[in-house]
């Protein structure tokens, strides 16, 4: 079955609302004002001025039968033409008409005059362009021909400029008062998905108010609602994972204060280790519940600061590919440790690192591959889910609690960007994110 337009007509037509509505607004205009005026003309001004042309060309042809059969008094009847019809005619005995005559085929005037001055078998030749307000029209004669000058108003009718002007003036009014109320109408759509934008970067709105027509004024209720139970449950969440952080801190603490006193060495290594872990766990809770922590977005220079995270590290096998001065509008204290945990990814299972910046026409991609053993193309969706762990690909050495992809994903996302992962050059695991221009 047929649903909608088609893909082809789909791509030419305006993706933005507002030109769409000003298209369904102007499009009816414009197709009902060149409907009148092809009524106009067909029916009205070229069949007037056929008419007109029709007139003129008896009154000519009148002129010459008189002036033919009149053996007394020829003068006056060139002179009762010109005081009453307005005709300026004089003989020009011994002279040929032009061979060429000016052929304009465009024009309606034209076209009117040489079909009937065809039909009345008149050798002529006339120029509607020599003079502004008269035709030059010559009629062969005798040995000679006839000069008339005629005035164009003979011809045409002055209304057609009027009829114009009439319908063009209204079409621009009405098209001009339509794009003010349709930019009225679609500013408030602007801001809710400015304002929904913006909280979906992560970054703290104010108060949202919605304006414009019922339904716009209803979405942005609803809008506002689901940001104060979306923000509300991220605080829940960061409150209780801080909690649960802290508190368990206070007996850790005991514990590593009774581990001093116990005497057997070996034993007392072994329980250090595994409260060091538990430590570092509780860490990596507390890191990630700052994901949602609030922090202003600012404009930096992402090649200088991914230069002086790599520095810190101070190890020669992590190279770099990028050039300086790619600026982007973000979190800096969150991208900052979105590329400290994929460097730290990736140092725990591999030896060399590369780190490549690119900017592209719409975003900016940022890749950090290593050598390490890599990860299964079915484990990808999966690795970015919080404390999720893959033993069979990874050192089972390590230790690690499985939120560091997750807190990047997470930063990333906020950002209104995206993560990948892929095989990386150096045969391990190549994790690429992209953040919007």
């Amino acid at each position: 079955m047929f649903y909608g337009l088609s893909k082809h007509i789909k791509n030419l037509l305006p993706k933005r609302l507002f030109y769409r509505g000003l298209l369904i607004v102007a499009i009816p205009i414009i197709v009902l004002q060149m409907t009148i005026t092809l009524v106009f003309f067909d029916s009205l001004w070229i069949k007037t001025n056929a008419g007109m042309t029709r007139a003129l060309v008896s009154e000519v042809k009148t002129f010459i039968d008189a002036y033919d059969n009149d053996e007394t008094n020829k003068d006056f009847i060139i002179i009762l033409f010109k005081d009453h019809l307005g005709f300026n005619i004089k003989y020009e005995p011994e002279k040929i008409l032009p061979k060429k005559l000016p052929e304009r085929w465009f024009s309606p005037i034209d076209r009117s005059l040489r079909r009937e001055l065809k039909s009345k078998n008149l050798s002529y030749w006339f120029d509607a362009t020599n003079f502004k307000d008269v035709i030059d029209l010559k009629i062969g004669y005798s040995k000679g021909y006839f000069q008339f000058y005629i005035p164009k108003d003979r011809l045409t009718s002055s209304s057609a400029r009027l009829f114009g002007l009439w319908i063009t003036v209204p079409a621009i009014l009405m098209i001009t008062i339509a794009i003010i109320f349709l930019k009225n109408q679609t500013r408030p759509l602007t801001k809710l998905a400015e304002a929904s934008e913006r909280f979906g970067r992560g970054e703290d709105i104010e108060e949202f108010r919605p304006s414009g027509a019922l339904e716009i004024r209803k979405a942005g209720l609803e809008f506002d609602k689901m940001r104060k139970r979306i923000l509300r449950h991220l605080n829940q969440r960061s409150e209780m994972l801080s909690g649960i952080s802290h508190d368990l801190r206070t007996p850790l603490t005991r514990i590593k204060l009774q581990l001093e006193m116990i005497k057997d060495k070996n034993l007392s290594d072994k329980l250090s280790m595994d409260v060091d872990e538990m430590e570092k766990m509780l860490n990596e809770y507390l890191q990630f519940t700052s994901t949602g922590a609030k922090e202003k977005t600012e404009n930096f220079d992402l090649s200088e600061l991914v230069e002086v995270i790599i520095n810190k590290y101070e190890n020669t096998n992590i190279s770099k590919n990028f050039t300086k001065k790619i600026y982007f509008n973000g979190r800096k204290t969150s991208i900052k440790r979105c590329i400290n945990n994929l460097i730290d990814n990736s140092l725990k299972y591999g030896n060399k690192i590369n780190i490549i910046i690119e900017k592209e026409k719409s975003n900016i991609a940022i890749s950090v591959e290593d050598d390490g053993p890599g990860i299964p193309e079915t484990e990808y969706e999966n690795i970015i889910k919080p404390f999720y762990k893959i033993d069979k690909s990874r050192s089972e050495t390590k230790s690690s609690v499985g939120l560091g992809l997750s807190i990047s994903s997470d930063i990333v996302k906020s950002h209104g960007g995206d993560i990948y992962f892929e095989k990386s050059n150096l045969g391990g695991l190549k994790v690429k994110i992209t953040l919007p221009v």
